[in-house]
């Protein structure tokens, strides 16, 4: 289970690599654009499904959307807390510290960020539901240093214009929390294997479906650009607490292979490695590609050139310095290793 929770760190602290230098980079409208896309797509890929699946159809929408979030978000491993007035009225708030811009990040992500997904998503339940009259308030936004996001979903008796279907009043405050009513997952349903699970995929659809998105903004070279170099710096800084979630060693090519063959098997994915020439090389052979999975054409292309940058900045992060080769085959990819000659260090 610790390569599965090791993935969901990697891909969580990849995802918040990459708005960081979209944001220093292409600016804070580029952010907030690029937030409101990735939102709606995840909104219009998951919401309806999973709504379903938490067993909310049969509870008045205000009710029903606050729940949602606080099951949905609980299951990726963010807390959120759920505050209930009425049936036409519902509170959700976000308490840190902040998934989505864990650590100091927080310090440099634009508010646009948040108000571009509170657009893609929070304003959209209504419309997905089919009920013109719901909306949500939002009356605390923690990029503005607030007490962090906070807001309502409520229901009204008046049909809502699109550009009312969210609102901002921060002179509102939440109403009491009461713990004994906040909604759970049945537990006999979650193990904590399929918790850990949960929260890599969590992690892991922000990191594919924000590098689609983000090729729509910006265009497809510059998306690859900056998703192959904030995967690349992610992987070199992550791999020591990679490597001392699986118990690995910064080694010889026997010991890059062993991280790649537990990373690998932490995403769900087939794997097999094989040394040769008395351990001097190695090949590790990954089949299933859930970072691609159910993806095709360019987007797939894509993504898995800036994913397989993470392992490549993983492995440059060694003390060694290692010859690494990425094949593609029809079933998945193929890693070579081998150790680097001394002069080839020094001409590079």
């Amino acid at each position: 289970m610790n390569s599965i929770k090791a993935q969901a760190h990697l891909h969580h602290q990849y995802f918040l690599g990459l708005q960081l230098m979209v944001a220093v980079e292409k600016g804070r409208d580029v952010v907030g654009d690029w937030m409101f896309r990735l939102f709606r797509r995840q909104h219009e890929d998951k919401f309806l499904s999973s709504f379903e699946k938490l067993g909310l159809s049969d509870l008045p929408h205000a009710v029903a959307c606050a729940k949602y979030h606080v099951l949905s978000n609980g299951v990726g491993g963010v807390r959120v807390e759920y505050m209930e007035e009425n049936d036409r009225k519902a509170w959700v708030r976000f308490r840190y510290p902040r998934w989505m811009y864990d650590g100091p990040a927080i310090c440099g992500i634009p508010v646009e960020a948040s108000r571009g997904f509170l657009r893609g998503w929070y304003a959209q339940n209504g419309v997905s539901l089919k009920n013109p009259r719901l909306g949500y308030v939002c009356v605390s936004e923690d990029l503005t240093g607030q007490f962090g996001l906070c807001g309502y979903f409520q229901e009204y008796d008046h049909e809502l214009l699109p550009e009312e279907r969210l609102r901002f009043a921060p002179q509102e405050v939440p109403p009491s929390f009461d713990p004994s009513k906040q909604p759970a997952p049945p537990d006999d349903q979650w193990s904590d294997e399929r918790l850990s699970k949960a929260a890599r995929n969590y992690a892991l659809e922000y990191v594919r479906n924000g590098l689609r998105e983000l090729g729509h903004v910006i265009g497809a070279d510059q998306a690859m650009d900056i998703g192959k170099r904030a995967a690349r710096l992610t992987g070199l800084q992550q791999y020591r607490h990679l490597a001392q979630a699986m118990d690995c060693v910064d080694g010889a090519v026997p010991d890059v292979a062993d991280f790649l063959q537990k990373a690998f098997a932490g995403m769900g994915d087939g794997v097999e490695m094989t040394l040769h020439d008395d351990g001097q090389q190695a090949k590790v052979t990954q089949t299933g590609l859930r970072v691609v999975r159910d993806i095709e054409g360019h987007d797939r292309a894509s993504i898995l050139a800036c994913w397989i940058q993470l392992w490549l900045g993983a492995i440059a992060s060694h003390r060694s310095f290692f010859d690494v080769g990425v094949e593609h085959n029809a079933d998945g990819l193929v890693w070579k290793l081998s150790l680097r000659e001394q002069a080839s260090i020094q001409q590079t």
